[in-house]
């Protein structure tokens, strides 16, 4: 363990027409460097995920952060992008950043702001983080990608609507206990598994109740190296962290797999000597409810096609084995894309300290993250224990 979370913040996500990706940085990272208790002069370096892709007309947003205090100004400064897991990237080139002992403290914001773009181009930002060569005249954008890869995964298992409805029901009751969520609403599973007027489908087999929400919001956290952590007032550190990059085109590799997911937990629960059950809940990459079925697979809960007994036998619910996406996942929570990441980190951190209000899973002590840019194409798994 050598870099812990000792201070965070995080915003409501949702529909910010009054704010600018400007005043959402301002904000988490002032918060968050309150939280930790420091000053901003005690910041050695600071890292932003904002994933952009035009949804921002203001393209280079690495030195907005220090519009939070003028003490940061000439701190080094550097924007992270890896698309839908840019937030991840982050966080964990800061902790990278605190290993190397080049900082000791390092700031880390995620933000997005999706709301105020049209319709239209919103599908159009969100694939480029696909490989446009092939996926780029998908109608419905990313969730064009998804409805394949669903489709696919239902030519091969069979029908698997009952387990993604599972999924979003199970997701949607879960944010409602999430005060930072964009939909607190618990749907049902009916309205979840039924065509209608208000849950049309949306891609192949996808409904609108399977795909995750366009948001904006923002979330920071505070870094540090574990001995400075242990003399602050809270402390959570991380047991392992890893980073698998795969092909961008879905063509070269065997999308039901989601190798590089596979990869990356074997990688990060090997590192921290642990298995998958000693586990207390996951955070997972549920852009769409097929991502998290395939997900159960990858990270090794279930034998690959057998993903839906996890949901469908009570497996990832809250008073399950292992819970999935106590948050209410990006389905409920929201996909702000640049903050996404981050978000998984302070509410897993949140968890493991016993803070996590209506949300709160029983005993927690090992928090397990997964966050995904593309189509599994950037895969990060970051492993969190409390040790103050």
């Amino acid at each position: 363990m050598t870099a812990a979370m000792v201070g965070w913040a995080h915003l409501p996500f949702g529909k910010h027409a009054d704010e600018t990706v400007e005043t959402l940085i301002v904000k988490a990272a002032s918060q968050a460097i309150h939280d930790a208790g420091i000053s901003p002069e005690d910041v050695d370096e600071i890292l932003l995920g904002h994933f952009n892709a035009g949804f921002s007309e203001q393209d280079f947003t690495a030195a907005l952060v220090l519009q939070a205090d003028p003490a940061l100004r000439f701190k080094p400064a550097t924007r992270v992008e890896n698309a839908c897991a840019t937030g991840s990237a982050a966080v964990q080139q800061g902790v990278r950043a605190i290993a190397s002992g080049d900082a000791r403290i390092v700031l880390v914001v995620g933000v997005e702001q999706m709301t105020t773009t049209p319709g239209p181009q919103i599908g159009k930002n969100l694939l480029r983080a696909s490989y446009l060569e092939e996926d780029g005249d998908i109608p419905a954008g990313f969730a064009g990608v998804f409805g394949q890869i669903a489709d696919a995964y239902f030519q091969k298992y069979g029908d698997q609507s009952d387990a993604l409805a599972r999924i979003a029901a199970k997701n949607h009751k879960n944010g409602t206990g999430n005060p930072y969520a964009q939909m607190r609403k618990d749907l049902g599973y009916e309205f979840c598994r039924a065509e209608s007027e208000k849950n049309p489908f949306v891609a192949g087999p996808l409904k609108r109740t399977d795909c995750s929400l366009v948001s904006d919001g923002a979330a920071a956290i505070v870094l540090t190296d574990t001995a400075t952590a242990l003399g602050m007032k809270k402390a959570v550190a991380f047991r392992s962290t890893a980073h698998v990059q795969d092909f961008l085109p879905m063509s070269k590799r065997d999308i039901l797999q989601f190798e590089g997911c596979s990869k990356a937990w074997g990688q990060a629960l090997g590192d921290a000597g642990l298995t998958l059950e000693d586990l207390s809940f996951v955070e997972t990459h549920d852009c769409f409810t097929i991502a998290e079925l395939i997900e159960y697979e990858a990270m090794g809960l279930t034998k690959e096609g057998e993903g839906s007994r996890a949901i469908l036998e009570g497996w990832t619910e809250m008073d399950g084995k292992l819970p999935v996406n106590p948050s209410g996942g990006l389905k409920a929570k929201g996909h702000p894309i640049g903050a996404t990441g981050v978000s998984m980190h302070v509410l897993t951190a949140m968890q493991l300290l016993g803070e996590a209000g209506d949300i709160q899973v029983k005993d927690a002590e090992l928090g397990g993250i997964f966050n995904m840019g593309g189509a599994a194409v950037a895969n990060y798994v970051s492993v969190l224990q409390a040790i103050k």
